[in-house]
């Protein structure tokens, strides 16, 4: 597997390359938050929903499906790991501070999206869910320009970390282990 499957820029530039109309930073939320709202992850169905709200319904070129792919198993990893791994697809640091900020909303926005499609019943989320999906949606509607100082770098980490864990947390009280996933799939005779 790339170690590069993280590389916002290079995905981003695929998917540009392809014409795909989002970055990789809303591709990985839509994932995350469709793992999290419990998809199964050895579901191979997510490609055709990624197809539909990204791409029109048009089937992606290959070389995209196969970056979405290696994100995916990626993921499903980082996800099953006990020391919460999930690495956020964002801009390198030393991008401008408003470029990360627009690629973590898209990153929340996706994520959203991609929960929505796998778990409409929040009756039996945990009242951390239910604030962090609150606080997600919140997120989400980020637009204001921040200045580039010490101040709103650390607010802007300590952001992107709420998001990480709160993601973690999502999917460890939705989302579907392996165990879980394997123990659904049907039998055949």
């Amino acid at each position: 597997m790339s170690n590069n499957y993280n590389s916002y820029e290079s995905i981003s530039t695929i998917l540009q390359q392809h014409d795909v109309v989002v970055d990789a930073a809303e591709i990985q939320g839509i994932l995350c938050g469709m793992l999290a709202g419990g998809m199964d992850l050895d579901d191979r169905e997510w490609t055709n929903a990624l197809n539909d709200v990204v791409n029109q319904g048009d089937k992606m070129h290959p070389k995209v499906i196969d970056q979405t792919t290696q994100m995916y198993d990626k993921l499903c990893q980082e996800f099953v790991e006990a020391d919460f791994a999930l690495k956020m697809c964002l801009p390198n640091d030393d991008e401008p501070l408003n470029e990360r900020g627009k690629a973590l909303v898209s990153w929340v926005q996706g994520f959203m999206l991609g929960f929505g499609l796998q778990q409409q019943d929040l009756s039996n989320c945990s009242e951390e869910v239910k604030e962090a999906l609150d606080d997600f949606s919140q997120i989400s509607k980020m637009d204001e320009e921040m200045t580039d100082d010490e101040e709103s770098e650390q607010a802007f980490f300590e952001v992107v970390e709420y998001v990480r864990i709160g993601t973690m947390l999502c999917f460890n009280e939705m989302g579907k282990s392996l165990l879980d996933s394997r123990q659904q799939a049907p039998v055949i005779h």
